[in-house]
């Protein structure tokens, strides 16, 4: 199968999409730095262990996850382990294996800050789309993604 460079059209419908998700990332990081004190990255990572059973995940597992290499996911860890909001836990099972647990501090955080992250994904992208796009959209990602979205 031979692969045809993209066009001008194709490549610009790659930065219009770059360009999207950086403009939303820096709205919803710059609101919650400024009501909580919480980068997006972080807020990620609570959200996560928010919806996992027992506010656990083994840190491979939330470096999956999560948009961070896993160094990048284990400072991240730490830094949230300092300020009391994820704890480590050793795996009974697997000596070698981690969890990274949610603290009640770290649940507190956590549903503060949700309110404001679903405001700015509402402002910055849903109030921009009726249902038939955002259907559409989700297909769409959901293959790029290459999980199943519903239509």
């Amino acid at each position: 199968m031979t692969r045809s460079i993209p066009s001008a059209t194709e490549l610009t419908v790659w930065r219009t999409l770059l360009r999207a998700e950086a403009r939303i990332s820096r709205r919803l990081q710059a609101d919650l730095l400024d009501r909580h004190d919480l980068a997006l990255g972080a807020y990620d990572v609570l959200m996560n262990l928010g919806e996992a059973p027992g506010g656990r995940l083994r840190m491979n597992d939330l470096a999956d996850r999560v948009l961070l290499s896993r160094s990048g996911l284990t400072r991240l860890v730490d830094r949230l382990q300092r300020e009391g909001l994820v704890d480590r836990q050793t795996c009974a099972s697997d000596a070698r294996g981690l969890y990274a647990v949610l603290t009640a501090a770290g649940r507190e955080r956590l549903v503060e800050a949700t309110p404001t992250y679903r405001e700015g994904v509402r402002d910055s992208m849903l109030g921009a789309l009726d249902e038939p796009d955002l259907r559409a959209l989700g297909v769409l990602l959901g293959r790029l993604a290459d999980e199943r979205v519903p239509a």
